[in-house]
């Protein structure tokens, strides 16, 4: 087969995704019309619950690991990360890539790695605590404090350009992403959107960038109630978007995925 016709496919994301998604979709899209701007107070919940997060690329810092490894800061789900192998030890820019539902990171990195590995991107690929993302059943909490732990590790031992830092991910994991995204816009500059469901709502940070791509005949995440939602309300918020509408179902077509990257890189 042309690897240039690939698709990647998520068959794991599907039926999770399916159930919860009626539940939960049309409260959510409310999000990006009622969201407001962050007046930077921290919240007076449990660690993560306000979805903001801490951590941040350091100055200073040499490349000290090479290849993909695991972090070793959880058991049994853990995080991932990939250096580029053409990496020159100039700082690089990082991609924080979330797996969909039931899924994990390591077998999404697997997935895209290689795009990423093209585009000269460092990824880290953590795993969510459950199944899925925290927010995607109502709110944030413990699945934000291991994002940002992992990112203080990366932070620590890999040098990272400030103003190239992007989340992105597939499915759950890329609603997840729009989310932070809003949330945390002071640290990520680009949002990569691989067939995003909805947006969980939280005050506005930043002004990222929004990559947002989705299939024409998704069956688990129908285009008209996700992707162009949220894409017509980013743009009605002045956010600036890309989106690529492809034929095709719950997936990420090889050209699609090389496309986003390079964007991202």
């Amino acid at each position: 087969m042309d690897r240039s016709k690939r698709s990647i496919q998520f068959d794991a994301d599907s039926a999770v995704t399916r159930r919860r998604f009626g539940a939960i979709a049309g409260s959510a899209f409310a999000a990006l019309a009622i969201g407001g701007a962050g007046d930077g107070t921290e919240s007076q919940g449990p660690p993560g619950a306000d979805g903001r997060i801490g951590a941040r690329p350091r100055p200073g810092i040499s490349t000290s690991i090479s290849g993909t490894r695991t972090l070793d800061i959880g058991e049994p789900r853990d995080a991932t990360i990939q250096i580029p192998a053409n990496a020159s030890g100039a700082p690089l820019p990082l991609l924080l890539l979330l797996h969909g539902a039931g899924g994990s990171g390591a077998n999404l990195l697997r997935r895209l790695g290689g795009a990423a590995g093209d585009a000269g991107i460092a990824v880290l690929a953590p795993d969510s605590r459950r199944s899925s993302w925290d927010a995607i059943g109502g709110e944030f909490g413990p699945d934000v404090t291991f994002v940002n732990r992992a990112l203080e590790r990366v932070f620590e031992t890999v040098a990272i350009d400030p103003s190239r830092v992007t989340v992105g991910g597939f499915s759950d994991g890329a609603t997840y992403a729009v989310s932070l995204g809003l949330i945390n816009g002071d640290l990520f500059s680009r949002v990569l959107a691989f067939s995003p469901g909805f947006v969980v709502d939280g005050p506005l940070q930043g002004r990222p960038r929004f990559f947002i791509s989705h299939g024409t005949a998704d069956p688990i995440l129908p285009i008209d109630r996700c992707s162009r939602v949220i894409v017509a309300r980013l743009r009605k918020r002045g956010y600036e978007v890309t989106f690529r509408e492809f034929e095709g179902g719950h997936e990420v077509p090889a050209a699609i995925a090389r496309e986003g990257m390079k964007w991202a890189g």
